[in-house]
């Protein structure tokens, strides 16, 4: 669970059954497509934001067969299709934690519906635009499969902001812009980059335990399931528990 680590971070994996797996390849290449346009090229090296797509999918072992697909289907004659823009929704939830979620709509009116239902029925409210965003920094975030002194010296020496030992390896902070320089720089110097893509990081943390932890998963859990929204994040530092 993501709320063990520094940064307090809740993304956590979907399970790995057909139906989710599915939703999981569909929201990628939504992300995908919709970075394509917006950078208005199919070139990584030119389009950051389709760099960060690109790097999302291949965390979640979407095959590059998809990938490759979506970008070519993005750079076609856009009227066939939704046309996704990206949009911010900002929340409650139990413990008094704050919930950001990040989504891809061709819709806002049946997003915020969808969104709202989940808050209303799962506990929590939904926030007013710019209620608790600020109390969010963009990072980059790096999960680095080896732990020694070697590797962190050096992602301290390509740039890294700051490092910190989780179970899962070693997670790496960077400034956005810094994110693909000491990822690449630490593949090249023979590391293991496990992944590499932006992410919402909680300036300050609230401690949630027993049921406020309980209902909060299960909040994060139905708004991740929303076709629409692509992350959910929130400023919680709890100890597992399980969804209901």
């Amino acid at each position: 669970m993501a709320g063990h680590s520094k940064w307090a971070q809740i993304k956590r994996k979907k399970g790995a059954n057909d139906v989710k797996r599915s939703g999981i390849i569909s929201k990628h290449i939504r992300a995908i497509t919709a970075a394509v346009k917006s950078g208005g090229s199919g070139d990584p090296s030119v389009n950051l934001s389709l760099k960060n797509a690109i790097a999302a999918a291949k965390t979640d072992t979407v095959p590059a067969d998809n990938i490759e697909n979506a970008i070519k289907r993005a750079l076609g004659e856009g009227d066939s299709g939704a046309q996704y823009k990206e949009a911010i929704y900002e929340g409650y939830g139990p413990g008094g934690t704050a919930i950001l979620i990040e989504a891809l709509t061709d819709n806002p009116n049946r997003t915020v519906g969808e969104i709202r239902a989940v808050f209303n029925k799962r506990g929590g409210s939904l926030g007013n635009s710019g209620s608790v965003a600020w109390q969010f920094d963009k990072k980059g975030i790096i999960l680095l499969e080896e732990t020694s002194e070697e590797a962190q010296e050096a992602a301290i020496e390509l740039g890294a902001e700051d490092i910190n030992e989780s179970e899962d390896g070693l997670e790496i902070s960077t400034a956005m812009s810094d994110l693909y320089t000491v990822s690449e720089g630490l593949t090249q110097r023979g590391f293991t980059v496990r992944s590499a893509q932006l992410s919402m990081i909680p300036q300050n943390t609230v401690d949630v335990s027993g049921e406020d932890a309980r209902k909060l998963m299960t909040v994060i859990e139905y708004l991740e399931d929303l076709d629409d929204v692509q992350n959910v994040y929130s400023n919680a530092n709890m100890e597992m528990a399980e969804v209901e």
